[in-house]
């Protein structure tokens, strides 16, 4: 639709993409590659802080520093959250209070009382999840006897078995390895304070019918709790060897174990159980890793949980190819030239459902050889395609087996996974351990529709694959017309990434389901023509679709919403958001979280998602408009 504005329209966008892709480009890595922070909540420094507690390594100045960043996360009633504008949330909050208690502050403080007001009105200290009280455990703060047990006796379990390791996703697995060596030891190394005032007295919660599935698991932890003081020592030690042996194979070339937080720590706890000195190669690589994942700015300290090179490399490509950057500029050489020699050509723990497959992908991180994800194959080879086949060394094979390799990985049902093919036995989210976060890893709507996206953007769009994988999309499409959005906040996310890729693999635009899903991102538009969605959507659905507008959620719409061949009042209203929303220096800012780690526990602010899917967006509103 053309209206008397719309030549304008365009020539600021132009502009703005203008400014967006100079600013992208300067924040390319001399080696080639980009990455934004990887920002979570404060769990994640709390824990590092009891990790040196635990390990004897806590030094002042990192202790302080780190004080003060959880400190200035802290809200005004007293609690934290897990992302921005977030509920308070009770363990989180917990392990904030302990680690500050642990750095000196006094419970009498008037931030601590806040803090522990609320901890107590949200049931104290019995009722924070079990990871929580793990971390408390260690320290004498909690007692084993009221931990689930996880023996170490699980590793022998066949891969054909009930509850076996590769049952679990590929994070759950190697921290739950990692914890079966500390449950087995149960250590308690005291510290000089206790947590009193923050126990409410509660008793445990009812027990679940024994009928049903939780009730059943709770019942054999009763079991394995009995056995811990009758284990049979040849099979306990047998097992803490080859657990050991797993934890160890598993580490990467950076020191970290899957290149992510709870692994990480676990492992290093568990290995110090099993005698490894600090300086022992696999203790030191570790914590040397840690450091690399931590950073300072002025008197604070934080860590990532993770680092996203990869991912943020191939989204700069495609989003710079989207700005009318050519694949011949140097910037994409590079890029593409650090992707090509990132690939992961060595076998994986993926190989256990598919040991037919020849190793080929990208990981999300620096290193982690031992788990590519198809979600970054498929972005890796959107962005590769944009360079000229003989201009970066080794790029075509490359391609050819990161394709084949995503193909491989499809599950039986037509959809594809982060980690693994077939992950989705659900009875392993019933142990009464497995209070925290996703543990098993199926088939999601926006890994698959990346995936799609890639096949037909290589030509495949017409194979079994593809439509079998497009077929599964169908089915998954909710009664409102969105889907759900796995790694991304949320309905907006999952929509967005499907409508784009059913498109490019020539699904018509007025296909009834792009049409319904056209139509609910209509009719969720903000009224400053932006969009966004609460990560309370994952358990709330009253905020579906709903929350304050962000530069990248309304990327994400406008893009399926020119796929879909929409060219009026909503696409010019989007693109009139990001223009007036944007930074001189060709920015966004954007405080919020729309990233996702497991679906209603954990959260991710990736920084630069603030600027590759705005330029995406913009990019391809210039270019269609035009």
């Amino acid at each position: 639709m053309i209206t008397k504005s719309t030549p304008n329209l365009i020539q600021t966008a132009a502009e703005a993409m203008e400014r967006a892709r100079d600013y992208l480009l300067g924040l390319q890595h001399s080696d080639g590659y980009w990455k934004g922070e990887l920002e979570t909540n404060v769990s994640i420094e709390a824990e590092d802080l009891l990790l040196r507690e635990f390990l004897g390594i806590r030094g002042r100045r990192e202790t302080q520093a780190t004080a003060n960043w959880i400190r200035a996360k802290q809200r005004v009633d007293g609690t934290w959250a897990n992302f921005y504008g977030g509920p308070p949330e009770h363990s989180t909050t917990t392990e904030a209070y302990t680690a500050l208690k642990l750095a000196g502050d006094s419970p009498d403080a008037d931030h601590m009382k806040k803090a522990a007001a609320y901890i107590l009105d949200a049931g104290g200290v019995e009722r924070t999840r079990v990871f929580t009280r793990i971390w408390l455990a260690l320290f004498g703060l909690w007692s084993w006897e009221r931990v689930p047990v996880l023996p170490p006796e699980q590793i022998f379990l066949p891969k054909w078995a009930p509850l076996n390791i590769y049952d679990f996703a590929c994070w759950a697995r190697q921290t739950i390895v990692a914890l079966s060596v500390v449950s087995a030891y149960r250590p308690v190394r005291p510290i000089e304070f206790d947590l009193d005032e923050i126990r409410s007295g509660a008793p445990d919660p009812p027990r679940p019918p024994l009928a049903s599935g939780l009730g059943a698991f709770q019942l054999l932890d009763q079991g394995l709790q009995l056995y811990e003081n009758r284990a049979l020592r040849p099979l306990r030690q047998l097992a803490l060897e080859r657990a050991e042996q797993w934890i160890v194979r598993r580490q990467e070339a950076d020191g970290s174990w899957g290149g992510i937080q709870p692994p990480w720590v676990y492992s290093l706890i568990a290995l110090s159980l099993r005698g490894y000195g600090l300086d022992h190669p696999v203790m030191a690589a570790g914590l040397e890793g840690i450091d690399r994942f931590t950073i300072w700015e002025g008197d604070a300290r934080r860590l990532e949980a993770c680092q996203s090179p990869v991912w943020d490399t191939a989204l700069a490509m495609i989003a710079l190819s989207d700005a009318g950057v050519d694949g011949g500029h140097s910037s994409i050489h590079r890029g593409a030239d650090w992707l090509v020699k990132n690939e992961v050509r060595v076998p994986g723990d993926w190989q256990i459902k598919r040991p037919d497959l020849e190793p080929g992908g990208w990981a999300f991180e620096f290193a982690n050889v031992n788990y590519p994800d198809v979600d970054d194959t498929a972005e890796v080879v959107l962005a590769l395609k944009q360079v000229s086949a003989d201009s970066v060394l080794g790029i075509e094979p490359a391609i050819e087996r990161g394709i084949r390799w995503t193909i491989g990985m499809q599950s039986l049902e037509g959809g594809w996974a982060a980690f693994d093919a077939d992950n989705d036995r659900d009875v392993a989210a019933q142990l009464p351990f497995c209070d925290f976060g996703a543990v098993v890893d199926p088939p999601s709507a926006d890994v698959t529709a990346h995936a799609i996206e890639m096949l037909a953007a290589v030509g495949r769009q017409d194979e079994y694959a593809a439509q079998h994988g497009i077929e599964w999309l169908r089915s998954e499409q909710e009664p409102d017309g969105s889907w759900f959005g796995r790694w991304g906040s949320n309905h907006v996310y999952g929509t967005g990434a499907v409508v784009t890729a059913l498109v490019a693999a020539d699904v018509p635009t007025r296909d009834p389901a792009i049409r319904r899903a056209v139509h609910w991102l209509q009719r969720h538009q903000n009224a400053d023509g932006g969009w966004g969605e609460d990560l309370r959507s994952y358990r709330d659905r009253s905020w579906v679709g709903k929350g304050d507008s962000t530069a990248s959620q309304t990327a994400w719409a406008l893009v399926a919403l020119l796929a879909a061949g929409e060219r009026g009042y909503s696409v010019a209203r989007g693109a009139r958001f990001l223009i007036e929303t944007q930074r001189p220096d060709g920015g966004w800012d954007e405080p919020w979280y729309t990233g996702t780690g497991f679906p209603g526990d954990f959260y991710v602010k990736y920084h630069l998602y603030r600027i590759v899917f705005p330029l995406m967006a913009l990019g391809r509103f210039v270019s269609v408009q035009g």
